[in-house]
């Protein structure tokens, strides 16, 4: 564990609707039915075979429990520079070393309500992450279960599965659907595009 999964409490960087930073807050006590615009990330995982690591969320997590994902989702600490962020949260949640962190798409934001009322209220840069070894070690706390899956069954989706994907990742799929080539030859953007808050 990091000194930032050791700090009490975990705090997020709260953000201006022009991305610049305003404040932070105890994680805790943010989600709620007006979570305030805050920064976070989500980051895909790949192997050499462009399969991509999916994710369930732990059962007991507050915020879309259980619900089927992208790799890993995090918050970056108070002046934490965002590869540090994905790479903290990967081994921390996935016991993953990443080989590269590359960020996709900078000014992903989104803004989703979960039925009891609770938001989700993000500016969320997407990342791409590589892998050279494939073994995953979930932490329990934040992951129910993971898998590897070829790229294009996951981009394909759509709403409609049974088994829903988280609504974040269904907005994302349709960011990362655009961008030229495959995984592994997606272009990396320019750091410079990211909101002002993310810019450590």
């Amino acid at each position: 564990m990091s000194a930032f999964e050791a700090s009490v409490p975990e705090r997020v960087v709260l953000c201006g609707p022009d991305g610049q930073a305003i404040g932070t807050a105890d994680k805790g006590t943010v989600h709620h039915e007006r979570t305030p615009l805050h920064l976070a990330f989500s980051c895909y995982v790949f192997d050499a075979r462009d399969r991509v690591l999916m994710t369930r969320r732990a059962h007991t997590k507050k915020t879309w429990p259980g619900v089927r994902t992208n790799s890993c989702c995090g918050h970056p600490a108070p002046g934490e520079p965002m590869p540090d962020a994905v790479s903290r949260r990967l081994r921390y949640e996935l016991g993953i070393v990443a080989a590269t962190i590359d960020l996709l798409v900078p000014a992903f934001r989104y803004r989703a309500t979960m039925p009891d009322g609770t938001v989700e209220n993000e500016l969320c840069p997407i990342y791409r992450a590589t892998v050279a070894d494939e073994a995953v070690v979930a932490n329990p706390d934040e992951v129910a279960e993971a898998w590897w899956t070829p790229w294009l069954a996951v981009a394909s989706e759509s709403g409609a599965e049974s088994d829903r994907l988280s609504p974040w990742s269904l907005l994302q799929l349709e960011a990362l659907r655009r961008l030229d080539g495959t995984p592994g030859t997606w272009p990396v953007a320019d750091p410079a595009d990211l909101p002002v808050a993310a810019r450590s």
